[in-house]
């Protein structure tokens, strides 16, 4: 790699935009990746990275922009790394994700789906409702930041507002950073973990020393002045280790819990804090309410819910078959999976075991006999080895497979599409990220007869 210290310009025409939202060129038959340019304009940009088989160029001017392009609602957007799409339009942004989507399945999986269905878009802005927020105390300005971390970059971005999380977190911003200011660790806090939840808040500190009496007390006067003026209450938990070491400490007597919906089948999800659960609530109730349609349930079905989380599909799935199983990795989402089951009176439909699915076996897969239909929702890894594993004789007659990653998924749908004999007949986008490269996607293959 070669970093040049005396860049030369260049006059390009974009031609599409990649995975990550840069826009694509070439000089002499080279790509190049300019980030914040969009396909179709003409731009002037200089190189400042080289590459063996691409180069980097940075923006220098726009000549001819492309109609849709947008101004960027958000102050942060091109510092901030939180974003990369917020100067494309919005409906031009769901377009260029069904692109990515099928360019995946065509080209990495060599499949086509008989249909691209309507993308599930949700609402632009203040979706969020996880994040992560990055805090520095900078000694040589004596100021505390947080935000997202720059793009690109280790530094965390100078916000005050960030558009894409709800507009109470929106304006915590600037008065954790007054909070942590004035408390003695304010460098020894990197982080702040941010959950909403329908009833209440949760911010988690994480904390890498022991705190004093006097900044716990600055803590929970914080958190009293807050709630007594807004209807929608926080708290505060602090991380002094590893994620189970995670615990309420303001305010400590509250008896709140975080808790979502899936309001189409009346289900209430309580869940912890450092839980995995959906960033975008909006796009989930619909998610959920489609791949249950795809699957077309009716109450004789018997049906797998592979890396089941805490029953995100579960239990809505319950409510409409004869009975499901959930499979997940991970042990203490298991444990809330079945609370959850227990809480909405869905136990004696569903069951649960605990299994890393990332090296299961055939054998594993035989032995828990046939369910006629499946439900998939793996993590940017996608779920090979599980589809590797289906045999003739346990193949069920429909699976709906929910992906975060359209490359893992064309890879899977190959495997399924080329030697377990599906069809791959409906595919769409799920806009669960806007205003960010990040393609989430439903597929639905039926076994052919």
């Amino acid at each position: 790699m070669t970093t040049l210290s005396q860049s030369i310009q260049h006059k390009v025409i974009i031609e599409s935009i990649d995975l990550e939202g840069k826009g694509v060129a070439r000089i002499d038959g080279k790509t190049v990746f300019v980030d914040g340019a969009l396909p179709h304009e003409e731009v002037t940009i200089e190189i400042y990275k080289k590459k063996k088989t691409f180069d980097m160029g940075r923006l220098i001017s726009i000549e001819l922009p492309s109609k849709d392009r947008q101004i960027p609602q958000c102050p942060n957007f091109g510092v901030c790394g939180g974003c990369s799409m917020q100067h494309l339009d919005f409906s031009a942004q769901i377009y260029h994700k069904q692109k990515v989507l099928v360019d995946n399945l065509k080209h990495i999986g060599g499949v086509a789906p008989l249909n691209v269905l309507p993308s599930i878009i949700g609402v632009p802005w203040g979706y969020r409702h996880k994040a992560r927020f990055s805090v520095r105390y900078v000694h040589k300005k004596d100021s505390v930041l947080v935000g997202f971390r720059e793009r690109g970059s280790s530094y965390v971005a100078n916000m005050n507002e960030c558009h894409v999380v709800p507009k109470h977190v929106s304006n915590l911003i600037p008065q954790f950073r007054d909070l942590l200011y004035k408390l003695a660790i304010r460098d020894k806090i990197p982080q702040i973990e941010v959950s909403v939840g329908d009833n209440v808040s949760v911010f988690i500190f994480r904390v890498m020393c022991e705190m004093a009496e006097e900044d716990g007390a600055l803590i929970h006067q914080f958190v009293s002045d807050y709630n007594q003026i807004h209807d929608h209450p926080i708290q505060i938990w602090l991380q002094p280790k590893g994620l189970d070491s995670c615990y309420l400490f303001a305010p400590q007597d509250d008896t709140k819990h975080l808790s979502y919906t899936i309001d189409a089948f009346n289900i209430k999800m309580p869940y912890y804090p450092t839980e995995f659960t959906q960033v975008n609530p909006y796009v989930n109730n619909h998610m959920v309410s489609t791949a249950i349609k795809l699957l077309d349930l009716n109450a004789d079905d018997s049906v797998f819910d592979f890396f089941c989380g805490i029953g995100n599909f579960t239990l809505p799935i319950a409510k409409m078959c004869q009975n499901v199983t959930g499979i997940e990795g991970n042990e203490v989402l298991v444990k809330r999976a079945f609370e959850n089951a227990k809480y909405n009176n869905l136990e004696n439909k569903t069951h649960y075991m605990a299994t890393n699915l990332f090296t299961v076996t055939q054998e594993w897969l035989v032995s828990l006999g046939r369910r006629n239909k499946w439900l998939i929702d793996p993590p940017r890894d996608g779920a090979m080895e599980l589809i590797k594993a289906i045999t003739p004789d346990i193949a069920p007659e429909k699976i709906v497979y929910v992906s975060c990653n359209p490359s893992t998924l064309a890879r899977d749908a190959s495997i399924l599409v080329n030697t377990h004999g599906y069809t791959l007949k409906n595919a769409m986008v799920l806009n669960m990220f806007p205003h960010t490269s990040h393609v989430e996607s439903i597929a639905e293959f039926v076994l052919n007869s």
